[in-house]
């Protein structure tokens, strides 16, 4: 079988690696996603795949950092002009771009998962000349949008494994889902796919990533030691008075943040394991004679466990608060993420470990691996397990152009054939075992 499998990577990596440069070149925020999970809907949907999408898996009260309305409507046209399928868009209209393809062999067994999110980062890329997208022509036309995490790639990975499993279709049994998530940038997204029951039928669960400091051949199988995360946004609504007459008479939204700011960075670290503060954006202020009567922030908090990360954002909460009431302003603080920690199923790192290593071209598996991130594949990792199954998440090395969330980050596109082989390999190994 695996031998099998390889041959039909081999003839299938062109259109594998196409389908990378045109998702990078058609890049897409979170939750404006519409051409890209329009476009994997439609390919799915002709491969023989039952596909929900939008609403279907979505959970609409539990989506974080949705964009406003006005901005959905503007990137829904936007992607219609950039040639968005007609069938499948209307279903994801104002931000509900999730998609699931489930192909059911017919025969009794497993139901696997497979994750892989489609978003961009808001980051306009580089124009210089020795950057490869710009050589080969498929650099992102959409301005402060691009792929500089791999999720493009991760994308054509899944197409690559859809369309190999619905060949071997006939040879396989149980069912596989194909989970194409939006939102993962910023953790948004998984969660309201959680709750809309997306992963409640898994039992073996798989999300993988590309790159991360592993070199091309490497496949990572461990805990990767994922930080759990909340991110917010906090604004401060004072009174604007003029600094030299009526100083007295403004509320002061800058000082508040600032004082808010200070206080953040000294939240004292818990004895139980690491934590994280940052406040990442301030914006306050419109004149130097003017007092602020509104400042922003964007803040997020981490910890190694959920407890500690709920110590840090609860901690924040008070201080951000009480800031607000020693200049008296009015404070309001908007959860846009959140990821909770999640240990790995050993049985299937096991399994995955070693499959791999017979495999072709991975010349390294590496059981000790940590991110130093969040991801918010966590909460798929987390439900599937609840219920009895079994997750992990994997790493594929790859060579960069420049480090992720970078505006020249570019990858060798070996890993994506390579990714594919290895996945396919392993989970139909899985669905007959």
């Amino acid at each position: 079988m695996i031998d099998h499998i390889s041959k039909i990577v081999e003839n299938k990596k062109d259109i594998m690696i196409n389908w990378r440069r045109d998702f990078h070149r058609y890049a897409e925020a979170g939750w404006v996603e519409f051409r890209t999970a329009s476009l994997i809907a439609s390919r799915l949907s002709d491969w023989g795949y039952k596909v929900l999408a939008g609403r279907d898996v979505i959970d609409a009260e539990t989506r974080m950092g949705v964009p406003d309305l006005g901005y959905l409507e503007e990137q829904y046209h936007r992607a219609i002009q950039q040639g968005a399928d007609m069938e499948w868009i209307s279903q994801l209209r104002f931000g509900f771009t999730g998609v699931v393809g489930v192909l059911d062999t017919g025969r009794p067994g497993a139901t696997i998962g497979l994750r892989f999110d489609m978003d961009a980062l808001d980051i306009k890329e580089s124009t210089d000349e020795s950057h490869v997208p710009v050589k080969k022509e498929f650099s992102s036309i959409n301005d402060q949008m691009m792929h500089a995490c791999g999720h493009d790639a991760h994308m054509a990975i899944g197409l690559g494994t859809a369309t190999l499993l619905a060949e071997l279709k006939d040879k396989l049994s149980g069912k596989f889902k194909l989970i194409f998530q939006p939102a993962e940038e910023g953790v948004r997204g998984a969660k309201s796919m959680v709750e809309a029951g997306v992963v409640d039928d898994v039992d073996i669960f798989i999300s993988q990533h590309i790159g991360l400091g592993a070199s091309l051949g490497e496949f990572v199988c461990s805990d990767l030691g994922f930080l759990a995360t909340t991110k917010f946004n906090v604004t401060y609504l004072g009174k604007a008075a003029h600094a030299g007459a009526n100083p007295e008479k403004g509320k002061n939204a800058l000082l508040a943040a600032a004082t808010a700011i200070l206080n953040l960075h000294a939240i004292p670290p818990h004895s139980y394991g690491e934590s994280r503060i940052n406040v990442g954006v301030l914006q306050a202020g419109t004149g130097r004679n003017i007092i602020p009567n509104r400042a922003k922030l964007q803040v997020e908090t981490r910890g190694t466990t959920t407890e500690i990360n709920g110590y840090m954002f609860e901690r924040a909460k008070r201080i951000i608060n009480s800031a607000g009431d020693m200049y008296e302003v009015d404070t309001d603080i908007e959860q846009v993420g959140s990821a909770p920690t999640c240990s790995p199923s050993e049985d299937i790192l096991k399994f995955l470990r070693e499959k791999a290593s017979i495999i072709d071209d991975i010349e390294k598996v590496t059981n000790t691996f940590t991110s130093g991130g969040s991801e918010d594949a966590t909460y798929m990792m987390s439900r599937v397990i609840e219920k009895g199954g079994q997750a992990a998440y994997v790493v594929f090395g790859t060579t960069l152009s420049a480090g992720h969330h970078n505006e020249q980050f570019d990858i060798d596109e070996e890993v994506i054939p390579l990714a594919v082989k290895t996945l396919v390999s392993c989970i139909t190994q899985l669905a007959n075992s």
